[in-house]
């Protein structure tokens, strides 16, 4: 099984270095030196990492053959992949690859359908679950312990504790009520002014 493990960035200096968007919670086992990753496009590769460092907080990776600026901004927005086992487990409990979780049932805690996973986002600041649900929309449910409960993957279902407005529409209920209310005080500071 092929996982996504980080897009190249931009180059770095002139010595063929690039900056790496790491897609993988396991960089050091997945983008180590001598780490053989196809690509997409399969026209960039395959790559093989030759030195990598932390730079700023960034990752930084050169690739065997790539000597120059010109030759690492060719590679900018390039997939890097890397083969897997599927029966392999993250090594840390409470942590799952995306194919793990892609096709869960999504349901509430009360047992309420909420839709099938089709995606996980990969966001600076947090992972989402994208939800397709029965009638063809999407929600989108942020994972976090917090709204996600528990992961079975053995029954194949998420179960979540959505906040109010995450999943239905009492969050557009209450700024409706906000809004009459402005209506209302806007209409009362016309009388005043009259």
């Amino acid at each position: 099984m092929q996982l996504v493990v980080a897009r190249i960035g931009r180059a770095h200096g002139i010595k063929g270095e690039v900056t790496v968007e790491v897609r993988t919670d396991e960089p050091e086992l997945r983008l180590g030196p001598g780490a053989v990753l196809a690509t997409d496009p399969a026209s960039a590769g395959p790559l093989t990492i030759e030195t990598g460092r932390v730079h700023s907080g960034r990752l930084l990776l050169r690739f065997e053959g790539v000597r120059d600026r010109t030759g690492a901004e060719a590679l900018r927005n390039t997939l890097l992949i890397a083969e897997i086992d599927p029966d392999e487990q993250p090594e840390d409990e409470g942590e799952y690859y995306d194919h793990q979780l892609i096709d869960l049932d999504v349901v509430t805690r009360d047992g309420q359908q909420v839709g099938r996973i089709t995606e996980i986002a990969h966001l600076p600041t947090q992972d989402l679950f994208v939800v397709e649900r029965p009638d063809g929309s999407e929600v989108l449910v942020p994972f976090v312990e917090q709204i996600v409960t528990e992961i079975d993957l053995e029954e194949q279902r998420a179960v979540i504790d959505p906040p109010p407005g995450l999943i239905d529409d009492r969050a557009e209920i209450a700024a409706s009520r906000d809004e009459t209310a402005a209506s209302r005080d806007e209409a009362a500071a016309s009388r005043d002014e009259a």
